[in-house]
């Protein structure tokens, strides 16, 4: 099915059959590699970071976390190609809670909102920010 300019693809709550399943399938794809919680995220807070091929396959690996733009693109990469495992090892609770604002604004529908479904606190200091 192919959409021109115009009309806009169908919402999630539009999707039926097929569809629906798929965004489910994604859906959780991303809430199995959730932590716990946001304490579990023990990464670096300084310092440059070198993501793992698997991460970081379409673009840069390495990652210097004072400067601004690198840091939000090393959090956005993770978010959406990180593993389980990875996600403690390479995001840092306090970078990710005061990142939020703005990195909700960058990642993906889908895992914008598993993270905030999951952790409450997330989408509170979205509403805070705003």
């Amino acid at each position: 099915m192919s959409f021109s300019p115009q009309q806009p693809s169908p919402a999630p709550s539009d999707l039926s059959g097929a569809g629906a399943e798929d965004l489910a399938l994604y859906r959780e794809k991303f809430r199995r590699r959730l932590p716990q919680s946001l304490e579990e995220l023990r990464g670096p807070a300084q310092g440059v970071v070198e993501l793992p091929l698997h991460v970081a396959w379409s673009g840069m690996t390495s990652y210097d976390l004072g400067k601004p733009r690198q840091r939000m693109g090393l959090y956005r990469a993770v978010l959406h190609e990180g593993l389980r495992d990875d996600l403690p090892r390479l995001l840092n609770r306090d970078l990710l809670v005061q990142m939020w604002p703005v990195l909700r604004t960058l990642v993906g529908r889908t895992v914008r909102s598993v993270w905030e479904e999951a952790f409450p606190q997330l989408a509170a200091r979205s509403r805070a920010a705003a």
